[in-house]
């Protein structure tokens, strides 16, 4: 039996988690096409790759062309609350990721659109911790938008795929403790690949998980390799 075969667009290719998506994306079977959108190249030379450039995520019509007959989006930008005000956080999370979200579901509204929160993050959007607000009110209100489905992501920390070019430097220090910490906590470790793999499972096949925790993620990429 043939496989299915789907496009993707992907975000924070420049990143490590979105290159480490990216990554998983042009090696799966399952994908046909990936439609990177970044402010800079990928530099990545693939026969699945296509890129866009878009100067300003906060003025993304331009892309309404662009995007249209793409079955699903990974959305893997963000940034990191640390030293932010709450406003200024909002605005590069919640204000970010709705208006690019919003041009991408008037294009496809068949579409499915896979969002990186994180572990803790508040779906009450009323908790005392600030990112976790933040995060949970741009999950909520991606639901809004029309989209065949939206997968909200919550992953802890990842242990970067090796050889890729964006990894942070510090995990160069710590990762060697991965295995370990993740027999002691297994709700909180999961690996990039593992991220890539359950995105890509939930993109084509569907999951009941709308929350996407570390054990959901883990169990998804397993079924994705068991399909490969």
């Amino acid at each position: 039996m043939e496989k299915p075969k789907i496009k993707v667009i992907i975000t924070g290719v420049t990143g490590m988690v979105g290159e480490g998506v990216m990554q998983e994306a042009l090696e799966s079977p399952f994908i046909s096409e990936v439609l990177t959108i970044s402010r800079t190249s990928t530099g990545k030379n693939h026969p699945k790759l296509k890129e866009y450039l878009l100067a300003d995520f906060f003025q993304p019509a331009e892309l309404s062309e662009v995007v249209k007959g793409y079955d699903a989006c990974l959305f893997c930008l963000g940034v990191s609350s640390i030293g932010k005000s709450e406003s200024e956080f909002k605005h590069l999370t919640y204000d970010l990721t709705l208006g690019f979200a919003h041009v991408l579901a008037d294009a496809n509204p068949g579409m499915t659109f896979s969002y990186i929160s994180g572990t803790g993050t508040d779906s009450t959007e009323k908790g005392r911790i600030m990112w976790a607000r933040v995060k949970g009110k741009t999950e909520n209100d991606l639901r809004k938008l029309g989209f065949k489905e939206v997968y909200a992501f919550r992953p802890g920390y990842l242990s970067p795929t090796k050889g890729l070019h964006h990894t942070l430097p510090y995990y160069a220090y710590i990762d060697w403790m991965y295995p370990v910490l993740q027999r002691l906590a297994p709700r909180a470790f999961s690996t990039l690949r593992e991220l890539g793999l359950a995105m890509i499972e939930a993109s084509v096949f569907g999951t009941d998980s709308v929350h996407v925790e570390v054990l959901d993620i883990r169990a998804l990429a397993k079924q994705m390799n068991l399909r490969e």
